[in-house]
């Protein structure tokens, strides 16, 4: 299994939990270097020779295919394949520059894409699945962050392009995060604000978001084109 952006954060918890299912990780990184080594050998004490660690920039399309045949080297198979790094900050409309459109439409859906593309025959042959992590704001604009909801709605509509492209041997899903993890600058009131707005009145957690991986990955044979919205029913509140 390939993860992007895995050294931190929820990436970090999905290869952490995938891993203690039994799974292989090929673990990408871009600059967290330090991070994901120390992940990697966590993971590798617990189960050597499981995981390995791959170095890149997304953006860099032309180096995709040389990225998947690296996870390949591995283990000689891809069985799935995880897009979950992302960039995220806020664009305010009216300052919104060309580089700010490109990174944020480049990391969000022009990597999910060209890497898909790169991946598909080592996962076609292998009845594989991809798995996009998308955000409820793809569906719900976030105020100041027109680029970025832009994008994750184009994640959302690739899930379904892809998984008609890439059918009956390739599975492709999405899972759409709530509130599970904060952004640093994110202070006490706004995630209070936000909490109130789920139904489950509470925060979610990376583990919630690892969880509906494990199924979509192990369990959902007849599963593919849709998004597993994980937010505490935040989605279904007006």
């Amino acid at each position: 299994m390939l993860i992007t952006g895995a050294a931190r954060r929820v990436g970090a918890v999905l290869a952490g939990f995938l891993h203690g299912h039994g799974m292989n990780i090929a673990l990408h990184y871009r600059h967290s270097r330090r991070e994901a080594e120390a992940l990697a050998a966590k993971l590798n004490g617990a189960r050597a020779h499981s995981v390995i660690l791959l170095q890149a920039d997304l953006l860099y399309s032309a180096g995709l295919p040389r990225l998947v045949q690296e996870a390949l080297s591995g283990w000689g198979r891809l069985d799935a394949l995880i897009n979950n790094a992302s960039s995220f900050y806020p664009t305010p409309f009216g300052a919104v520059t060309d580089a700010q459109w490109d990174d944020l439409l480049g990391s969000n859906l022009k990597a999910p894409f060209f890497l898909s593309q790169a991946a598909s025959g080592a996962l076609a042959a292998q009845h594989g699945c991809i798995i996009n992590i998308a955000d409820i704001h793809g569906v719900r604009p976030l105020k100041n962050y027109p680029v970025y909801s832009t994008a994750q709605a184009g994640l959302l509509m690739l899930t379904q392009a892809l998984a008609r492209e890439l059918a009956p041997a390739v599975r492709v899903n999405a899972i759409a995060p709530g509130p599970v993890l904060w952004p640093e600058e994110m202070d006490e009131a706004q995630r209070r604000s936000i909490i109130a707005r789920t139904l489950l009145q509470r925060a979610g957690d990376p583990l919630d978001i690892a969880r509906a991986a494990l199924y979509l990955i192990r369990d959902a044979d007849y599963v593919t084109g849709q998004t597993l919205t994980v937010d505490g029913g935040r989605s279904v509140k007006s």
